[in-house]
C-alpha cells in the first residue's frame, strides 16, 4: 500500500525531546508498552464481542504507532501470548499501524515479527483525503466497513497543538467513523504546557496554535463529550490511569 506524506523525520531532532509532532526517537525507553498493557485485559477482544470464535477475523488500527513497539506488544497481548512467545494460531487478528514519521515507520517495518498480520505505513491522519484513501483501501481488502478496534494512544495533543481546536475535534470524529470500538488515551492539559515549555527551552518556535486554543482543561472530558454528543459513541469502560496519569477510555458505536 503506497501512501504519500510530507517528510517528517525523528532523526532530524538532535535532542530526543525535540519532537514537535510527538515523534520521539526513544519513546518506548521512557514510556514502555507495559505502562498501558498492565491496564488492558488480555480478553479485551472477547469482552467486546470479537474473537470468541477463534477463526473470526478481527481488524485493528493503531493511530500514531511510533516505532511499533506498543502495536506489536498489544497484538501479542490480545492473542494471549504463552510463555514460549507463541501466539494463538487460530485467531485471525490483523493490525494496521501508522505514523507520520517515515523513519519511525521504517524501524517498525524492519523489526516487525508478524509481517503477515501486522502492517506499518507512513500516514498523516490530519490529511483527510490521503488518510481516507489509504484506510479505505486496507479495509476493502477484507471487505469490512470499519475497524473492529481502533487504538489512539497519546496522539490527540499533538494534533491539537499543531493544527488547532477544529483539528482536535475532527480527529475524534474521524476515529469514531473508522471504528466499532475506540480505545483512547488523550493527554491531559498539563502535558500541553510541558510540551510547549520543552520547545521553548530548546530555542524552538512555540506551537502555532497553543495560545489560541479554546478547548482546554480536562481533555479526556472534552473528548468524551464530543464522541458521545457528536459521533454516536458511548463510553463503556475506563481502564484506569497509566503511570503518567492518563486515562484509558473505551468507547463503542451506538
Amino acid at each position: 500500500m503506497e501512501t504519500h506524506v510530507p517528510h517528517v523525520s525523528s532523526e532530524e531532532n538532535e535532542d530526543p525531546g525535540a519532537a514537535p509532532y510527538g515523534n520521539f526517537i526513544n519513546y518506548y525507553s521512557f514510556n514502555p508498552p507495559e505502562n498501558r498493557l498492565g491496564l488492558i485485559p488480555e480478553a479485551l477482544l472477547e469482552n467486546i464481542g470479537f474473537g470468541s470464535d477463534r477463526s473470526e477475523r478481527v481488524l485493528m488500527l493503531d493511530v500514531g504507532c511510533n516505532s511499533g513497539d506498543l502495536s506489536v506488544a498489544l497484538y501479542k497481548h490480545l492473542l494471549h501470548e504463552d510463555a514460549s512467545g507463541s501466539v494463538s494460531p487460530k485467531r485471525e487478528l490483523h493490525l494496521l499501524g501508522f505514523d507520520l514519521d517515515q523513519d519511525l515507520i521504517l524501524r517498525a517495518q524492519n523489526s516487525n515479527p508478524f509481517p503477515q498480520n501486522i502492517q506499518f505505513i507512513p500516514l498523516d491522519i490530519t490529511d483527510a483525503q490521503e488518510s481516507r484513501a489509504a484506510l479505505e483501501a486496507y479495509l476493502g481488502r477484507f471487505v469490512c466497513p470499519r475497524f473492529h478496534l481502533c487504538t489512539c494512544f497519546a496522539v490527540t495533543m499533538w494534533v491539537h497543538l499543531n493544527h488547532g481546536d477544529a483539528a482536535f475535534l475532527s480527529l475524534l470524529s474521524r476515529l469514531a467513523s473508522l471504528s466499532e470500538f475506540l480505545l483512547l488515551e488523550a493527554q491531559p492539559w498539563k502535558c500541553y504546557r510541558s510540551a510547549a515549555r520543552r520547545l521553548r527551552k530548546l530555542g524552538r518556535s512555540d506551537f502555532e496554535h497553543f495560545k489560541a486554543l479554546e478547548i482546554r482543561g480536562d481533555m479526556a472530558a472534552h473528548a468524551k463529550e464530543h464522541l458521545e454528543k457528536q459521533c454516536s459513541m458511548e463510553l463503556v469502560q475506563s481502564f484506569g490511569n497509566t503511570t503518567w496519569d492518563r486515562s484509558l477510555l473505551l468507547f463503542r458505536r451506538r
